[in-house]
């Protein structure tokens, strides 16, 4: 039985790796999440049951239970050594030219380049043995990092266990080390730092500093929440019968061990054609990075060729480093000011100079929070280097304090609010100041927009100038007056006539019925968004069964911290919120999970849903409960997986694909056969 149980879950471990591999690192799922669940739960299940069979490099051992004290020195199998650097195309000949007078003639006609995106990331050093990792390091001072095994194992793009994949016809080699960077998409990046300022926490500067500092938490669970991948270019070091010869041939066995390998890499014969190639790529190619990137990594390809070459004091002859300017521009910061966010917080922001920057004019720019512009001393009148983060949002990225005349004063947060003149607070440990004034006309404009929006009550019609209206006027005071809108006092305000009007108020009478979990996520409690949302309506059933919750038991419950826990818990204590509630319920939208659903006909149980398009009748999100109220799932992304697209009008691209993978695409009128409506 011990042996017949362990060889299931050797096949179960082997079955996630592999799906997990497809789905984190080739962004090609064969199976639906659904199946991807039933088979993790079946291994939790089974290594609960048999703790004794538990190996550490189960896919439920990535993340450790407890913080580690600290991390431990390791030596590397090899230096991991820097790159000297070209920051222009008289530099990268510079380079070529002094290889080559080190080169036998015969070899230099023979010379060729492998050409790489240089990933602004962490470097980190991983070691297999016999297909295990046993040892993932940081770089630290090249010969000696630090063991951060724990960590690394948190991130599903690094392979536990290599082969990663079935399909590979390459076994594990006895051992080898590898070199590779650890970096956040830019759109996850971002994603997070607004989270982070919406909670009032601490935000990071920019994708590399989130991505070394993620690295480095001694509580592995916290670098598990991290958005962070991994991409490998090296091999450091190699026992196996097999030989590779060049930079372009390891590259490919490591895609066949299964590791995440950038596909934006080219090889090169001859060199003018590599040169043009670095000077394009950094005025086309690297804009539509999904990560940030500060210039390309040139090697000669073959081995035989870098061995000869050497190296220079630490740096590779056989390799260079081309640097492109940085995306930024000096302008003087005029002032700093504050606005107020739906939840309260004090968000500064700098007022500049207009001035270009990678071909956009910046005048205002993000300053993050009060910590941020006191730790680099940003101050009023300072001039300033400003960079569009990740190309798109402005950052002062710090003062030119040489240029100081000595009229600009340190700046100070506000100590009352700029909307509503109230007193603010900031909480120990907490890096943003709120105010706490829940009547603050900035919180309520902001929080109307939030209320409105399609991820919450999809209110359509509805948006930010209407809340400026509204609120200015008098008309709304909280959130639940967006009920309580008298429709004849509409019709008295200039360009609103009968249609608009009746469309309006029939808008607000649908938002109605979204359920406890919208509900939830647009009242705007601090962490809880609409995953959060309904997992504590799938818990509790209703708002006011949540609302007596006791903290100890929201602690509880998987996935919520101690923070979101008191967050939670502090919000349903104030009595205005209780009087929120109250409002809502009596206005008649729905605070309680309706018994029929999930529990109704599963008809569409096993089915994957995209939609796109215009639907004739239903919203999307109308949709996509109707679909998952039977059962059904809806993910954004057609693959082959998909079982149905339901396309509306100007389905565009989704249909496209859907129609090259031989995916069914069905209308709104089809789904509601499906559905029996």
């Amino acid at each position: 039985m011990t042996d017949n149980m362990a060889e299931r879950l050797d096949a179960l471990r082997r079955a996630i790796d592999y799906h997990a591999h497809r789905y984190y690192v080739l962004d090609d799922p064969e199976i639906s999440d659904a199946e991807y669940d039933a088979l993790w739960r079946e291994l939790v299940a089974l290594e609960a049951a048999h703790p004794e069979l538990v190996t550490p490099g189960s896919p439920t051992q990535r993340v450790p239970g407890a913080p580690a004290e600290g991390f431990a020195k390791v030596r590397h199998a090899a230096p991991i050594l820097s790159l000297g650097n070209a920051f222009d195309p008289d530099g990268l000949t510079a380079w070529r030219d002094r290889f080559m007078r080190l080169l036998p003639e015969a070899d230099r006609a023979a010379v060729a380049y492998v050409v790489e995106p240089k990933i602004d990331g962490l470097s980190v050093v991983l070691t297999y043995e016999n297909g295990e990792l046993t040892l993932g390091a940081t770089r630290g001072d090249g010969e000696v990092g630090e063991d951060i095994t724990a960590n690394l194992r948190t991130l599903r793009s690094v392979p536990r266990r290599i082969p990663a994949s079935r399909e590979s016809a390459v076994r594990a080699p006895a051992r080898i080390v590898v070199r590779g960077e650890v970096y956040a998409p830019v759109a996850d990046f971002e994603r997070f730092n607004a989270q982070q300022q919406e909670s009032g926490v601490r935000t990071y500067a920019n994708p590399r500093n989130f991505a070394a500092g993620s690295l480095r938490q001694l509580d592995p669970r916290i670098t598990a929440t991290r958005p962070l991948r991994l991409w490998l270019y090296q091999i450091v070091d190699f026992q196996d019968a097999r030989a590779i010869r060049s930079q372009w041939e390891a590259l490919q066995y490591l895609r066949d061990l299964g590791f995440p390998v950038e596909r934006r890499i080219r090889r090169f014969t001859d060199f003018d054609e590599m040169a043009a190639y670095v000077v394009e790529w950094g005025q086309t190619d690297r804009r539509s990075l999904p990560y940030e990137a500060d210039g390309l990594v040139i090697k000669i390809d073959d081995f035989a060729m870098q061995a000869r070459l050497g190296y220079v004091g630490k740096d590779p002859r056989w390799a260079v480093a081309y640097k492109y300017p940085a995306e930024e521009a000096v302008t003087r910061l005029i002032d700093i000011r504050v606005n107020v966010g739906r939840t309260g917080t004090l968000n500064p922001y700098a007022v500049l100079e207009p001035v270009q920057v990678g071909g956009v004019t910046v005048s205002q720019a993000t300053l993050h929070n009060e910590d941020y512009v006191k730790e680099l001393d940003i101050r009023p009148g300072d001039m300033v280097a400003v960079k569009r983060a990740g190309e798109v949002i402005p950052q002062v990225l710090r003062a030119l304090k040489d240029l100081r005349t000595g009229a600009e004063q340190p700046w100070e947060m506000p100590k009352t609010c700029p909307a509503c003149g109230q007193p603010v607070e900031r909480a120990p440990g907490e890096a943003a100041t709120y105010c706490v004034n829940s009547e603050c006309p900035a919180q309520l404009v902001r929080g109307i927009e939030h209320f409105v929006s399609r991820g919450a009550m999809d209110i359509e019609g509805f948006g930010i100038r209407q809340a400026e209206l509204l609120t200015q006027l008098g008309f709304i005071r909280s959130l639940a007056d967006v009920y309580y809108l008298d429709a004849d006092k509409l019709l008295e305000l200039e360009g609103y006539g009968d249609k608009r009007v009746r469309n309006l108020m029939a808008a607000i009478e649908e938002s109605k019925a979204r359920g406890p979990a919208r509900l939830l996520t647009a009242v705007g409690i601090r962490g809880v968004g609409e995953i959060v949302a309904e997992q504590l309506v799938d818990h509790y059933g209703s708002i006011d069964a949540l609302m007596d919750a006791p903290l100890a038991e929201l602690q509880a419950l998987s996935g919520i911290g101690p923070v979101l826990a008191q967050n939670i818990y502090d919000w349903f204590q104030k009595q205005p919120n209780r009087r929120l509630i109250e409002r809502f319920k009596a206005a008649g939208v729905q605070t309680a999970a309706s018994r029929g659903t999930g529990d109704g006909p599963a008809t569409l149980a096993g089915l994957t849903f995209v939609i796109t398009g215009t639907l004739p009748n239903l919203s999307r999100d109308q949709a996509k409960d109707l679909i998952k109220a039977h059962g059904g799932k809806v993910t954004d992304s057609v693959s082959k997986n998909t079982s149905y697209l339901v396309a509306g009008e100007a389905a565009g691209s989704k249909l496209t694909k859907a129609q090259q993978l031989g995916v069914p695409v069905i209308d709104e009128a089809r789904l509601r056969e499906m559905l029996a409506i």
